[in-house]
């Protein structure tokens, strides 16, 4: 088994669910802690560890330690693949991560790496929010790469995410005389009719294509077997491109929805929102990130830190090892090959 798929599965091994970080958080603290030429500094269950060698430039590395719930079992390899609970999301990039500082005593650029916790939950508990908030200059870089899976090619920016509950009012009565009432659930039809129809735009930025999406994820409703509802909601993600900003998606939405509703008893809430980011593949850190995978890059589907860096004034790509589309998915697994090409990569970009 080679060093990356051994330590891989060291930290597969280390239960970490979000909140319950601590212990993969010890241990991957005392690796770091053997390298002379790092400072580490341990926030709560965040480690960071940097390179302070005087260079002009700096690059931060980060991947979340924490895993969601899932179906994907304890850590086991067959034919160099590491199956397990969290094995692409992120603990193999994790493994990479960690071999690279421990090894990297002189790279080309400074080099930040952040290992931080609770990314899988609601954003106000991230740990990267943690750091900000003990030191911001911890996560100062001049580029970010963020270690989510993407089978090894560059995943440029990301999508803003936002939830709205749509309440509509009615009348309760009998179920035997609906006339005297007026039908909440009813009601809903023309609105869940409209996020269907609709058609969510497709954007090109920076030459990487984002499509948007909307989607109705939860309808509640109903007092009782026998009575007419006179509330009844739903709840609506939009997956927004990031040349829009979350005022611009929420007017969007309201567009949508507010046809069909009455000022007087229905309303329209916002539960949470977030920014995308843009690609920033103009950058010469990221630009020589992508020529050394040789891969077309993609736009990022989904929320990611990426934002989270926007907003700190860091540009950023999602890089990693693994299949997205297996993360959270009872067949989650990496692959060896993965592991070594994404270390060589890092490497090379961080020493030539």
């Amino acid at each position: 088994m080679s060093n990356l798929l051994e330590r891989a599965a060291e930290f597969v091994g280390i239960s970490s669910l979000s909140r319950q970080e601590t212990a993969l958080c010890d241990r991957v603290e005392v690796l770091l802690r053997t390298a002379p030429h790092l400072e580490v500094t341990r926030i709560g269950d965040n480690v960071v560890a940097r390179t302070l060698q005087g260079k002009p430039e700096r690059l931060l590395i980060g991947g979340h330690l924490d895993t969601v719930q899932s179906a994907a079992g304890p850590a086991r390899v067959e034919d160099e693949v590491l199956w397990g609970l969290g094995a692409a999301d992120m603990k193999g990039t994790l493994a990479v991560m960690v071999n690279l500082a421990l090894d990297m005593s002189t790279p080309n650029y400074e080099v930040t790496w952040v290992f931080y916790a609770r990314e899988e939950i609601d954003r106000k508990e991230s740990g990267l929010r943690e750091i900000a908030s003990f030191d911001p200059m911890l996560l100062q870089a001049d580029a970010a790469i963020l270690g989510e899976p993407t089978n090894v090619a560059v995943e440029a920016g990301c999508q803003g995410t936002l939830r709205l509950e749509v309440v509509l009012g009615g009348v309760s009565a009998h179920a035997a005389r609906p006339f005297m009432g007026v039908n909440a659930i009813s009601r809903l039809s023309p609105v869940l009719d409209a996020i269907v129809s609709c058609t969510p735009r497709q954007v090109e930025i920076d030459g990487v294509v984002f499509t948007e999406q909307c989607e109705v994820v939860g309808v509640s409703g109903g007092s009782g077997g026998n009575v007419i509802p006179d509330s009844a909601s739903l709840i609506i993600n939009h997956r927004f491109a990031p040349d829009r900003t979350s005022d611009e998606a929420i007017s969007w939405v309201r567009s949508l929805v507010e046809p069909y509703l009455d000022e007087d008893r229905d309303s329209v809430r916002v539960l949470d929102v977030a920014d995308g980011a843009a690609p920033h593949l103009t950058h010469p850190l990221l630009a020589a990130l992508v020529a050394r995978t040789r891969k077309p890059v993609q736009a990022k589907v989904g929320w990611t830190d990426v934002a989270t860096f926007a907003e700190l004034g860091v540009p950023a790509a999602n890089f990693g090892a693994g299949d997205p589309q297996l993360a959270h998915h009872p067949q989650e697994r990496v692959e060896n090959s993965q592991l070594e090409g994404l270390f060589d990569i890092l490497k090379s970009l961080l020493t030539t």
